[in-house]
């Protein structure tokens, strides 16, 4: 019977020890935010890229703790599908299947401790990729796993 009793005194002791309050210590609850309608902030909905050219993707990020990283994907938009975080909605030209189209996917890191950070990626058009609706999401990590995204509709012209 004694060896019952320390047993589970063991037992309670360390479910105990394994409970603790988290007084004290801040937690992040909040999202990062993504703000890409400001000067200089590119590109905005509707926006027509022409092939061949150099763009400079832009996007203000702001954490209320820490920043960590962000990406970018710009992907063909041929089949009207849709993002749940999209802003606006373009003119869509017909369905179409793909030949050549563009596929730019790519995260990159933030300093540690930074909670703002303007995005700024030049991005060359390939001469030929095929025109049409494409989309362009940016999104952002915070420090504590939270993450943003946003979408706008945007088309690849001659």
């Amino acid at each position: 019977m004694k060896f019952k009793t320390k047993y589970f005194y063991f037992l309670f002791i360390m479910l105990l020890a394994s409970c603790s309050s988290d007084d004290g210590i801040d937690k992040d609850e909040e999202k990062p935010t993504i703000n890409i309608n400001y000067d200089g902030g590119f590109p905005h909905g509707c926006e027509e890229l022409v092939r061949g050219e150099t763009y400079e993707f832009r996007a203000m990020v702001t954490d209320n703790q820490a920043l960590a990283s962000y990406g970018i994907d710009i992907h063909h938009n041929f089949d009207h599908h849709t993002h749940d975080d999209q802003v606006g909605e373009c003119d869509l030209e017909p369905k179409k299947e793909a030949v050549n189209p563009l596929i730019f996917m790519e995260n990159y890191a933030i300093e540690d401790g930074l909670t703002s950070y303007e995005i700024n990626i030049r991005i060359t058009l390939p001469i030929d990729a095929d025109t049409g609706d494409y989309h362009c999401s940016f999104s952002i990590t915070d420090a504590t796993g939270w993450q943003s995204r946003t979408s706008v509709d945007i088309k690849i012209v001659e």
